[in-house]
């Protein structure tokens, strides 16, 4: 059966001359298939010994109409340890958590795919529907908190992959990290896409009123149409507003993330996100600029060759403007503003519209003077 098809040669004629033209030998997956699936094929990962392709042998075409679209699987997995720590100086907390590996939203340019093939998995496809479910997270989370040495600090989740994804309506593995953080009064941002973080507002509630929570919704974009190509089994971003309404009348800090402002796709719509936030009640604003780290690079340019073929070479050339004329620069301090005229506009933008608006670009203060361990059930026999 024939698995995958070749985009039209005629139509991408024009962009042969251009760096991007290796992609246009790199076959599809048929659209019928891969409807709410953002990475266009599923290349191996770069760590494997062997590279699997697949390709139309010109047998049964016929049926490829009958192909399905993919399946997410859910691989249940106990973790070792659940608090990821880093010493990156351009990013504003050092431990964090992800509840799960993989995410179902499907972002072309998520900077988290390329982690996929650490597990043997590509940083395609498999990233979006190869989701992996830590569910012993809440249990190791109460552990690692009750250490001795344990120093508090705002923990981060949603930094790398979104805590409320599909997966999360089932498993609660969000909620019931929610429930130990607020057991031991310790601090935490989130960040997410979805609309079902309004869920736990009796939690985040709580947490808010002890100065303990902040939460950032992500937009990309006010219309639906791009909003569904660029995240396709994301909220809706009417939905992600109407959260923001919710976790604002409820007493819980919420700010907007503009991220990632991809040139001439959606960098247009910059002020008007902001400004939408703004009537929802987002007191705060961050925005970052696209960046393509490793197999990121290829995924997001084969989802450009599918929704946006003419645009390819303009995009690909403004983003290596800001990039020092590379697809990426992974430097700390110009990996999320980049460099350049375009940069430095777009910054410029940013600046004045969240003074316009009245937003601020600074993290929300949380407390971290209320933290208390949390009770461990104690193996040890007492002598008396």
């Amino acid at each position: 059966m024939a698995q995958l098809v070749a985009p039209n040669f005629d139509r991408l004629n024009k962009l042969s001359q251009s760096a991007d033209a290796d992609l246009v030998e790199r076959p599809l997956v048929p659209q019928k298939r891969n409807r709410g699936r953002g990475a266009q094929t599923n290349v191996s990962g770069r760590f494997e010994r062997q590279k699997r392709e697949t390709f139309d042998d010109g047998w049964d075409i016929e049926e490829e109409d009958a192909l399905q679209p993919f399946e997410t699987h859910e691989r249940l997995e106990k973790a070792v340890s659940v608090i990821a720590r880093n010493d990156s100086p351009d990013i504003g907390f050092d431990r964090s958590i992800n509840p799960y590996r993989g995410c179902e939203h499907g972002c072309s340019y998520c900077y988290a795919r390329q982690t996929h093939a650490y597990l043997g998995l590509s940083a395609g496809l498999d990233f979006e529907r190869e989701i992996f479910i830590k569910t012993n997270a809440a249990d190791l989370l109460r552990k690692e908190l009750s250490a001795p040495r344990y120093k508090v600090k705002p923990i981060a989740i949603g930094t790398n992959t979104d805590p409320y994804q599909p997966v999360e309506r089932q498993h609660k593995i969000m909620r019931q990290i929610l429930e130990v953080l607020l057991e031991t009064k310790h601090p935490v941002t989130i960040t997410t896409k979805s609309a079902l973080i309004v869920r736990d507002l009796d939690i985040l509630t709580e947490m808010a009123g002890h100065g303990l929570v902040s939460a950032t919704i992500a937009v990309t974009s006010l219309d639906h149409k791009l909003s569904r190509l660029m995240e396709p089994r994301a909220a809706t971003p009417a939905r992600r507003l109407e959260a923001m309404r919710l976790l604002a009348a409820a007493g819980v800090p919420v700010s907007v993330n503009f991220a990632p402002a991809i040139p001439a796709i959606n960098d247009h719509e910059l002020e008007r996100v902001l400004d939408a936030a703004k009537a929802q009640g987002a007191t705060g604003a961050a925005m970052a600029l696209l960046r393509l780290p490793g197999e990121v690079r290829d995924v997001f340019r084969e989802w450009m060759f599918r929704h946006y073929p003419d645009r390819l070479r303009h995009v690909m050339s403004l983003v290596r403007d800001t990039r020092g004329g590379r697809d990426n620069d992974p430097r700390f301090g110009s990996r999320m503003r980049g460099e350049g005229p375009y940069a430095v506009m777009l910054r410029q933008r940013f600046d004045k519209a969240i003074e316009r608006y009245g937003l601020s670009s600074r993290p929300q203060r949380l407390r971290t003077d209320l933290f208390r361990g949390p009770k461990q059930d104690d193996p040890q026999l007492t002598l008396f």
